[in-house]
């Protein structure tokens, strides 16, 4: 019956939006249409990598502060545990990271109730549009417009990454491994069938006339063209010996995987799918070009290039987008994030050690409240 009404009366202005017509649209009722999945789904390394930011940014544990301190409770703190009744906070997030590496953009749509959040969503960006006056979102059956209300503020939250061309549309990380992904894709493809062909290069059966006699003849050659498909051909010829006589000579055409540095070649163009996603190779397996001393060096660097600017902006946004008054804010729990351990224990022993400081100079710096009694 729920589905019926809303199909009833239309597309749904974004201002009039109620619950249970988001979860329709959103869940069990007319959500979508079914987008196609990226070329990267085939292959491993840039899957890897959009996983490992998604994953990594996702697990960032986000807190809620007003006036310096943290809150423990709140719209904001419910929103940010629980957007909506199918997903959790985390796998709300993966998913809007995920987005923003494969497209570019990412949308988060919000629910009100007497001008408070309730609920988010998250829109794909295949079905959204950019318009003038607002986003139209493209649905199995028709489309809805989603416009900002009185007070100018918008139901869908917009997040995108640089554009050098200029615009509201993103530019994606994996639309600049594109060429990268081909090349390591082309590079398996062939390495497949190469195997598929005994792990070697196809070649010419040469028949010399002079010493034969003579040309074969078109009955003698279609002959010997099926005997070759038919026993020698394939992978289930592959490895069979091949007898031949009267003035037949086989000679190998093609590179072999030694000459065209078939390995180093595929390496290449996986460390360019990694270096486009600001992911250090080392964390993916790659050989080569490996600058950092030791994995730890590594993942360090991949935490505070590329995961932490990505938790930030996001975090950022969704704090001016939920909370316009700006009292509250949502920022990265960074004391809680355990990558981080090793270089928050070095910063602390360097400000224990210091002997210009005084005692509550070190409880301020290391984030303690002053100490009763006014210790010094």
């Amino acid at each position: 019956m729920l589905k019926r009404l809303i199909r009833k009366e239309g597309p749904a202005e974004a201002k009039g939006t109620s619950l249970a017509t988001l979860i329709a649209l959103h869940g069990a009722g007319e959500p979508g249409g079914a987008v196609p999945a990226p070329s990267f789904t085939g292959n491993v390394v840039a899957y890897r990598s959009i996983r490992m930011i998604a994953e990594a940014a996702a697990s960032v544990p986000l807190q809620v502060r007003e006036g310096g301190e943290v809150l423990a409770d709140g719209t904001l703190c419910y929103l940010l545990d629980c957007p909506n009744p199918d997903q959790s906070g985390t796998e709300l997030l993966e998913e809007i990271y995920g987005h923003l590496q494969t497209h570019g953009n990412a949308y988060i749509e919000r629910l009100d109730n007497d001008g408070d959040p309730r609920a988010l969503f998250s829109v794909h960006p295949e079905t959204v549009e950019v318009t003038e006056d607002g986003y139209r979102q493209r649905l199995k059956r028709g489309e809805r417009m989603i416009r900002p209300d009185v007070t100018g503020r918008s139901p869908l939250l917009h997040l995108a990454l640089w554009q050098p061309q200029g615009g509201r549309r993103g530019h994606a990380p994996l639309s600049t491994a594109r060429e990268a992904i081909h090349l390591h894709n082309a590079a398996g493809a062939w390495n497949r069938q190469l195997l598929d062909n005994a792990a070697r290069p196809s070649g010419a059966l040469i028949h010399r006339a002079k010493e034969a006699g003579g040309h074969l003849t078109p009955e003698q050659f279609d002959r010997l063209r099926a005997e070759l498909d038919q026993s020698f051909a394939g992978p289930r010829g592959a490895g069979r010996p091949l007898l031949l006589d009267g003035g037949l000579d086989w000679r190998p055409m093609g590179m072999t995987p030694a000459e065209m540095d078939f390995q180093n070649l595929k390496h290449s163009a996986a460390r360019d799918i990694a270096l486009a996603f600001g992911v250090p190779p080392m964390l993916l397996g790659i050989p080569g070009d490996n600058t950092y001393a030791n994995y730890r060096e590594a993942n360090l660097a991949f935490w505070r290039q590329t995961v932490l600017p990505l938790v930030k902006k996001v975090s950022g946004a969704l704090s001016g987008w939920l909370e316009p008054g700006r009292m509250q804010r949502v920022e990265p729990n960074l004391a809680a994030l355990e990558a981080l351990a090793p270089e928050r224990s070095s910063r602390l022993d360097r400000i224990a050690a210091a002997d210009f400081l005084s005692d509550a100079e070190k409880r301020a710096a290391f984030g303690y409240p002053p100490q009763e009694g006014g210790a010094r």
